[in-house]
Order: C-alpha cells, then structure tokens, then sequence
C-alpha cells in the first residue's frame, strides 16, 4: 500500500477511536506541558504554574526548568495573601505511564517551596498534590499528559504496526569502497593445442556456453598427420576464440573459457584504509540493477599497482543465477568493527519531539514518547545512554504514524 495512503488511514482510524476526552478525566493541560485548548481553561497564576484552589487556600504549582534540570516550585496563598512556606508542607505524587511513581517532597526556599527531586521528562503522569497548613489537609488530584496517544489493539493490528523489545545491539562501524566485478581468475582457463598442426574444424563461438570436456575443435598434427581434438577443459562460456579452419597452430591460446557461477568484486582502497582492512571481515556489495550480496573480504593486496594510488581488496560472490556482470560497477560497504552496546534501538524508530529524539513506548494500548540519550551510532542503529529502560515494548517501525497522531492533538511544552 502507498505510504502516504497508509498514513492517512491509520489517522482516520485513530481519529474516529480518539475523538474525545474519555469521561471523567482531567484537563490534560499542567504546569508546562498540555493541549492547547486545555492550557487556555487551567487557571494559571502569576509564575505561569497550575492554580489548585479549595476555597481560600490556593497552591500555586509549576516545573521551573530555566537553568537548573527541571523541579517542582510551588506558592501558597490564603485570603489572597502570601502564606510563609516555612509554616506549610507540600508532598507530590506522579503516576506515570507502566505503574512507577515518583514522590516529590517539598522543603522552603526563598517565598516558595522547592522540590527534592528532578522531574524528568516525559513530563506526563497522573498527579496527586497533598498539602498542609494551619492543621487542614487539602488534596487534589488531575491528569496531566504529553506525548501520549492511545490506539485499540484491533487498529493497531490493522495498521500494521510493529513493536520490539529495548535490548542489547551491535554498532557498525563500516567502509564504503569502490570498483566492478571480474571474472574469478581459478575459474578462467586458456585451451592450447597438444601437438602443433593445422586447425581443421571450430565449432564454437565466443559467447556459448560449453561443458567439460565439450569438442570446440580439431586439429591434425603436423607430425603424425592424424587429427585430434581440442576439448573444453571446464564448464563454462567461450570468452575468446583466436582459432579459424586452416590456420597453423603452435603454443598460443585458441580459446578462453570463463566460469561465471562465481565472480569477484574488486574493490580499490585508499593507503589510509589499508590498515582497516582485515580478511574475513563482513561485507555487502551493491548495485544498481542487482540485489545487495553478502560476503567476505577473501584478499587483501599488500601494495597496490605500479602508479596507482589504491590497492585491491577482494569478495568472492556466488553468481549461480547470473546476478553479476563482469565489468558492472560495485559498491562494497564493509564492516571493519563491531561493538556491543547495552542497549540500542533502530534509527528508523526514533522521531523528532520538541528539541528531543524519542521513542515512542507501548504499555498496553497507550504509546508515549520516551526522551533519548543518545550515544554512538551506525547506519542502522543508535546507543541508548538513557531515557528508556531495557525490557519496555516500543514502536519500532513506521513510527512517524504516532508522532503524527500526537501532534494532532495539539500537544505542546507551555511553561
């Protein structure tokens, strides 16, 4: 199915499962992060956090984030007039989506009461804020979501959708060298005749194809006069043919047969390379016209050609189906290490959200961004450092498909 095709059906179908707010839920809009439209309705107070109120007792309760890692501030008010934080207690709860909890208490500084604890991203949990002062208890309670969008296992099965497991990866560290297919030089044989005489009969032509031990000629000896053939030493196709009825053989070669069933790709190497270079290492030659062939490095030339700038490597290909073309320009990607990492997830899985690179994690039928820290990388793949937990499920494919849902909502960073 076209992708963008795809897409605008996976939208539809989420569209119709998202369309509203389920009943009961609270504003999702929160001290910094939230819906546009929800943002708006949240009271907000005079340091730009969520207002709490239960009658004259008002907390006032933002993330503050301008150089310092995110935290917790928050200020009381009763009667309209500022309450010394000394003479008050706060303590947070998050719910965060796969049942981990954060608790958050609260110690004064300055004229607000500060957070102990980081809060980090995604800012998105379920929240409950506990507060005391003068001997009363006030509670509140309220969802405050970002990055997060749900999907029916029914839509996402429908869709296609694929998910993996964060785990251990290889990280690639490749070359990308040049050249073009040759034949394999222990498969070309020249054909001589045995006795010198005269040739009588050809009977093949350059270009077909012979077995081992197939007539392409006679001759008649110049000293027994008796005439003999010349047979085809290897199975495989007539490359030149330099024999005529009536010419005079001598040493010179009559024909050249190819086996083509296996070729070489060579590939030239700068000086700079030649110490990367090892046989046996992994390589992927590619073509255009040609599906990508996996091999080895089976040689390494120890100098290159008199004036020439490169030396050659060499990967030995299986050509039983006739893929290769001797002369046909190669690409070879070869892997030159390879390095274990602790956890790894495909490029292809990681979006754009806000100034991050995320994943989009999976609990259940709710997916939500997780902010990477990324680490080394390859052409495929990228190095966790941290933001995502070993063993979570995320979405591993086609991913831009979450991220275009969630932005549909509107999702934003308001502080």
């Amino acid at each position: 199915m076209n992708t963008r095709i795809f897409a605008l059906l996976l939208l539809a179908l989420l569209a119709g499962c998202n369309g509203g707010t389920p009943s009961g839920e609270a504003s999702h809009a929160h001290d910094g992060h939230g819906e546009h439209a929800e943002a708006e309705e949240t009271p907000r107070g005079p340091h730009g956090g969520r207002l709490l109120a239960d009658g004259p007792f008002v907390v006032e309760l933002a993330i503050y984030e301008t150089g310092v890692p995110p935290e917790f501030r928050a200020w009381i008010t009763q009667d309209g007039r500022p309450v010394d934080p000394a003479q008050a207690s706060i303590q947070v709860e998050l719910g965060r989506l796969g049942g981990v909890k954060d608790t958050i208490q609260f110690a004064p500084q300055g004229d607000f009461l500060q957070g102990n604890r980081e809060v980090y991203e995604p800012h998105s949990f379920d929240v409950r804020v506990t507060a005391t002062h003068g001997g009363q208890t006030h509670t509140w309670e309220y969802a405050s979501y970002e990055g997060r969008t749900e999907i029916p296992a029914e839509v996402a099965n429908a869709a296609g959708i694929e998910t993996a497991i964060a785990g251990p990866g290889t990280l690639d560290e490749t070359l990308n060298l040049y050249g073009a297919i040759v034949p394999d030089a222990t498969r070309v044989r020249e054909v001589r005749a045995r006795f010198p005489g005269v040739v009588q009969t050809v009977s093949k032509r350059v270009g077909e194809a012979v077995r081992a031990g197939e007539t392409l000629a006679s001759v008649e000896s110049n000293e027994s006069l008796r005439v003999y053939p010349i047979t085809a030493p290897i199975a495989g196709v007539i490359t030149s043919r330099h024999a005529e009825p009536g010419e005079q053989t001598s040493d010179q070669a009559l024909f050249e047969i190819a086996d083509f069933s296996r070729v070489w790709a060579e590939l030239k190497v700068f000086p700079r390379d030649r110490a990367r270079l090892k046989v046996g290492q992994p390589a992927r030659i590619v073509a255009e016209g040609s599906q990508p062939a996996n091999g080895t490095v089976s040689y390494v030339a120890p100098a290159g050609e008199r004036n020439a700038q490169s030396i050659t490597a060499r990967v030995v290909l299986d050509n039983s189906s006739g893929e290769w073309t001797v002369g046909q320009f190669v690409e070879g990607v070869i892997t030159v290490s390879r390095t274990p990492v602790s956890l790894a997830v495909p490029l292809a899985a990681i979006q754009k959200f806000r100034d991050f690179d995320v994943v989009f994690a999976q609990v259940d039928d709710t997916y939500e961004v997780r902010m990477l820290e990324l680490g080394r990388r390859d052409a495929e793949r990228a190095e966790v450092l941290g933001g995502l937990d070993p063993g979570t499920r995320y979405f591993s494919r086609n991913s831009y498909l979450i991220k275009a849902d969630i932005e549909k909502s509107g999702a934003s960073h308001d502080h």
